[in-house]
């Protein structure tokens, strides 16, 4: 118990004035400040931190689906939740030669609902070349500039629909190889490659349910001053991997007879082939620096292939079996994001476009029109804007508002645009 509290205090007083003001206070001619000394020496470098995001929103309607937060129940249009309480552990061992530099990260994320594992990763840096870096357990993908940006970084509420399907909680179970090299001056200071091998479903499913992996990359160019005051960055990212085909049954959506349609293959050689998954990924943001506000543009384009169910694109969490058949489809999407600090930095307003187009090769009307095409295949857009205010560092204010668009076709329930706006007010508290 007197280590559990002697730890405790450690972690509390963290800074190096006040670490060292308690070791100089240490006896370690005793057999309690020896214990002290070596809780200091291999638990000092802990970090804790976290934030949480109460919020209160209200729907255009009862019973609206929703990515910004979750669906609506039938009969609510309106509610408080708590969207994310994370609580983070960070342990950072340097070694006292050229050696490994161990890191260690742990997170929950507890809501109204539950308490679930976000990350639960080792790293590992080499200090020969400063160049390298391994790390395994669950952690974020590295895909697309939105899915790395953390949420208690993000301005919008949420991340786009498109980055919400295609990579639900965003994280994976894998193992990712990373160059970013550490030593100041190095030729290739401003780049960042990541490539790694993950289960491929994400945290959605209870376990791996086939022996294929998917191999994700990224190639990141770090912020750099173009201009004075004008810095750029970017970054390429890519992804392949798939499911195994439990069953015989493929469909894809092609032209017969001037009817758009999901064909089906049964090939009885399909079971036991990999339905694919392969994105691809663009991105860039500048930023316009000055004394008392900023300007920032965010840009991404995502495209590529997706093997899905009949009603939903999402990332499937489970092999297929009798008659169920993997319905692939061409997708792409994009989101435009522009922030403009007002008065100061404190005060920031900003507007993001996107869209998420699940089946490229159909459109309006052509979607349900005496063809098995249905909302799965429907195309949405997301206008939001919205004003965030910062408090200070551990506090801020963002006060949002999502109009959301979904083209008009010919299937049932999406005839005409769904009311589905949303605006949310949130707090978060950082520590």
């Amino acid at each position: 118990m007197r280590k559990l509290i002697y730890l405790f205090i450690f972690i509390t007083l963290s800074t190096p004035a006040r670490s060292q003001f308690l070791m100089d206070m240490v006896d370690t001619t005793t057999d309690m400040g020896k214990t002290f000394l070596d809780l200091y020496e291999n638990y000092g470098k802990i970090r804790i931190s976290g934030y949480l995001q109460p919020q209160f929103q209200i729907a255009q309607s009862k019973g609206a689906p929703s990515y910004i937060g979750g669906d609506f129940d039938s009969l609510v249009n309106n509610r408080f939740m708590l969207r994310r309480g994370r609580v983070r552990f960070d342990y950072l061992h340097y070694p006292k030669n050229n050696g490994l530099t161990v890191q260690f990260a742990l997170q929950f994320d507890g809501t109204e609902r539950g308490v679930n594992i976000r990350d639960l990763w080792g790293r590992v840096h080499e200090n020969k070349f400063h160049l390298f870096s391994f790390t395994m357990g669950m952690f974020a993908r590295p895909f697309s500039y939105e899915v790395n940006r953390s949420s208690q970084d993000r301005e919008s509420p949420e991340r786009g629909r498109l980055t919400q399907i295609l990579m639900r909680t965003e994280r994976d179970m894998g193992a990712m190889l990373s160059l970013d090299p550490r030593t100041k001056g190095h030729p290739l200071d401003y780049i960042k490659f990541d490539i790694g091998l993950f289960n491929g479903q994400g945290m959605t499913a209870p376990r791996d349910f086939d022996s294929h992996k998917d191999l994700i990359m990224r190639l990141a160019h770090k912020p750099q001053f173009v201009t004075k005051n004008l810095s750029l960055s970017g970054g390429l990212s890519f992804l392949t991997g798939g499911m195994e085909q439990n069953t015989k049954y493929v469909l894809r959506t092609k032209d017969v007879g001037g009817v758009k349609n999901f064909v089906i293959d049964s090939t009885t050689s399909n079971q036991g082939e990999i339905a694919p998954r392969k994105y691809y990924s663009a991105d860039m943001q500048l930023k316009w620096e000055r004394p008392k506000t900023n300007t920032e543009l965010r840009l991404e384009y995502v495209r590529g292939t997706q093997t899905g169910t009949q009603t939903s694109s999402e990332t499937p969490t489970r092999l297929f079996y009798g008659n169920e058949g993997h319905y692939i489809r061409d997708f792409d999407g994009a989101f435009f994001f522009l922030l403009q600090n007002i008065i100061n930095k404190k005060n920031q307003i900003g507007v993001k476009y996107d869209w998420y187009d699940p089946n490229t090769k159909v459109k309006g009307r052509e979607i349900g029109n005496g063809n098995n095409l249905n909302g799965a295949d429907v195309k949405f857009s997301t206008l939001g804007f919205g004003y965030i205010h910062y408090i200070d560092d551990h506090f801020k204010v963002t006060v949002w508002y999502d109009k959301i668009h979904n083209e008009k076709t010919s299937v049932p329930g999406f005839e005409k645009d769904i009311k589905d706006d949303i605006f949310t007010l949130r707090l978060q508290f950082t520590f």
